[in-house]
């Protein structure tokens, strides 16, 4: 590399015990670009960034910045060479404010006596105003994911970096809040600060980067100019395999297959009223929604986990209204949330406790002890069905890659042979080849006789996975489309409250 670089990386090497992370890696930011960085969970790219940003330190390799070796010995110190870093995990203080959240490092430098809070909700009102309408006095407690993310890149934002890193910064993102932040990066790339973008949306890496470098079991395979790949020869060197299709191919769905699970007239009085749908045997149902449309309030609202104030959920004919979650479970209807870290797994317990949280009772002795035999044996068991990647089936969940704990959830909705499952984006924040595994899980369940609802916000993933698609705008059903109906721009309609596109029905 003979150009000076925004930054870059020689030699890199990292292990954690007995498993290399990283091993030799080099990688060059030019200034003014966006750069993808890609690969499988597990590729090396999250341990790579973190020891940019003085998380981790490296067994061996050095790091320059502007051309000058750094020693990058804490996140403080990465700052102050002008590296920003905006982690896929949220990481923000839930009990203080979006403003002082937005400005805590700068807040963290002050010398003065007392805080111009004033001048702080102001500044972080002008940041915000190009990314999102979020009030900056409120609690982040208070916020949604979406709006948390949001909160995460405008705290980015006011560090006065030349290299921004950004991990899945869109996971949680709706399509017109992506296209703020894809603006936004395009303003800073004109002003010369350099982007590393990790994604596993193959749209956004070529809809916005310069070149892509690609990292496969901890190794460098290769640099490229994107306008000389493309999504299928890029999928190819991230896994070293042949993928084969993304989605498993659908079972044609008839409208006289027995009805599974009916919803009449659910509403909750405040995010959605007047919901009424059918899920049929052997079929996937999506549902589809700008974020903050109802989505997941109608999921939680069906298993018993918001309260409902009208409506009827019937399971094969049979009336199973739930006055709580407990009875959603022990009815068979199951819910898996998008949060999978806060709200699906535990990531320091181990992967068969985890597989039998949902029924501990299942695997217990008569005196309410856990039989860790019997345990073992049901996670084991399932995790085999999913073809969970592990070590030791004692392990905590935090040493899965993105993907396999994502099983590992999945695996826990099994563990109490449900009838229905209704997952929220089953496939947020895990690489191409882990998503055409899920993808196959849920359709071979489906198969076998479980009710499969998906809700997700990438509409590639509704149409490709799903024999229905049901759409919300503002807390109603919109309308519903299969089909050859069942296309990008008719969802988006809907979702925004428009009909159908001009000769398509919904």
């Amino acid at each position: 590399m003979h150009e000076t670089l925004a930054l870059e990386v020689r030699g890199v090497s990292k292990a954690f015990g007995p498993i290399q992370a990283l091993k030799d890696v080099s990688f060059g930011l030019r200034k003014g670009e966006i750069h993808a960085l890609a690969g499988e969970n597990g590729a090396g790219k999250s341990t790579l960034m973190n020891i940019v940003d003085g998380i981790l330190k490296p067994d061996r390799g050095e790091i320059f910045v502007g051309g000058s070796k750094a020693e990058m010995t804490s996140s403080e110190k990465a700052q102050q060479l002008g590296i920003g870093f905006v982690h896929q995990e949220i990481a923000l203080c839930a009990d203080i404010s979006v403003a002082e959240n937005i400005f805590m490092a700068a807040t963290n430098r002050r010398r003065a006596l007392f805080m111009n809070y004033g001048e702080l909700r102001e500044k972080a009102r002008a940041v915000l105003a190009a990314l999102g309408d979020i009030d900056p006095d409120l609690p982040v407690e208070n916020l949604s994911i979406s709006e948390q993310q949001i909160v995460e890149i405008a705290k980015a934002l006011t560090l006065d970096c030349s290299v921004l890193i950004l991990d899945e910064p869109t996971a949680a993102l709706t399509e017109r809040e992506a296209g703020k932040l894809f603006a936004i990066m395009a303003e800073l790339k004109r002003r010369g600060i350099s982007i590393i973008y990790i994604s596993h949306r193959m749209a956004e890496i070529f809809g916005n980067c310069d070149r892509i470098t690609i990292l496969r079991d901890g190794r460098y395979v290769c640099t490229e100019e994107i306008s000389g790949m493309t999504p299928e020869a890029v999928v190819g060197r991230m896994v070293g395999r042949h993928l084969g299709d993304l989605y498993p191919e659908k079972k044609v769905s008839s409208a006289d297959a027995p009805m599974l699970l009916s919803v009449e007239g659910l509403g909750d009085g405040d995010r959605f009223r007047d919901v009424s749908f059918e899920l049929r045997e052997k079929e996937i149902l999506g549902i589809a929604g700008l974020i903050g449309a109802g989505r997941t309030e109608i999921a939680l609202g069906v298993c018993g986990l918001r309260r409902t104030v009208s409506g009827k959920v019937t399971l094969q004919g049979r009336d199973v209204t739930p006055e709580n979650y407990a009875d959603s479970i022990s009815n068979g209807i199951v819910y898996l949330s998008e949060d999978r870290k806060g709200a699906g797994i535990f990531l320091d317990l181990p992967i068969a406790a985890n597989v039998s949280a949902l029924r501990a009772e299942q695997v217990s002795t008569p005196y309410g002890f856990i039989d860790r035999t019997r345990e073992r044996a049901q996670a084991s068991r399932l995790g085999d069905a999913l073809n969970l990647k592990r070590g030791s089936i004692d392990d905590p969940v935090s040493t899965l890659s993105g993907g396999n704990q994502q099983k590992v959830a999945i695996a826990k909705m099994l563990s109490v042979d449900p009838k229905v499952i209704l997952l929220d984006e089953p496939t947020r924040g895990v690489d191409v080849g882990a998503k055409a595994e899920i993808h196959r899980i849920l359709r071979d369940l489906a198969n076998d006789g479980t009710g499969i609802v998906a809700i997700s916000s990438e509409l590639p993933e509704l149409i490709g996975l799903c024999d229905r698609v049901i759409v919300i705008h503002e807390g109603r059903i919109a309308g519903e489309v299969s089909g050859a109906e069942m296309t990008e721009d008719n969802i988006i309609r809907l979702a925004s409250g428009l009909a159908p596109a001009q000769g398509e029905r919904a």
